[in-house]
């Protein structure tokens, strides 16, 4: 069984990160979405609710999981079985970083391989981010992110 890992903060997760998972589904049996818990980043969402809104509108994808990990991604991954990294790119500007991370974990874990994965075009201007900034304002996020997360976001923001 070919088990793969798409680690992300997924704070929120958009319809960008779900392309790439459903992609991803196609190319291994198995994809596991690896919600971390150590970013370094300031997040609007606790762990235990992205965990949750990423299992919320991915439930009808059997093959896929989601778990919330800490620490090295290369050890999650061999912890779960995997044998490949997913990373989305969403512009060339994505590349450099997501290329010395790749690099990075094959010096950590040579078995495991990182696969770039590119995203639609309707949604390489998406990034968590830039939802969160437009959520923040009422702007109209329909369409960019599944309904529960519209939803999340509205309701943290005040706007439910």
């Amino acid at each position: 069984m070919r088990v793969a890992v798409y680690p992300g903060t997924f704070d929120p997760i958009t319809n960008g990160h779900l392309d790439i998972i459903r992609r991803a589904i196609g190319i291994f049996d198995r994809v596991i979405v690896g919600v971390a818990a150590d970013n370094y980043k300031e997040t609007l969402f606790s762990l235990e609710e992205r965990v949750k809104l990423v299992k919320a509108v991915t439930r009808d994808w059997p093959m896929v999981t989601v778990k919330a990990f800490s620490g090295l991604l290369v050890d999650f991954a061999h912890q779960e079985g995997a044998v490949a990294i997913v990373r989305g790119l969403r512009a060339v500007s994505d590349f450099e970083y997501e290329f010395q991370m790749s690099i990075m974990n094959k010096k950590l874990a040579g078995d495991l391989e990182t696969v770039f994965l590119m995203t639609a075009t309707e949604y390489s201007f998406i990034s968590s981010s830039i939802i969160r900034q437009a959520a923040s304002l009422g702007g109209c996020i329909r369409g960019l992110v599944p309904p529960e997360v519209e939803r999340a976001l509205l309701q943290r923001y005040g706007f439910l």
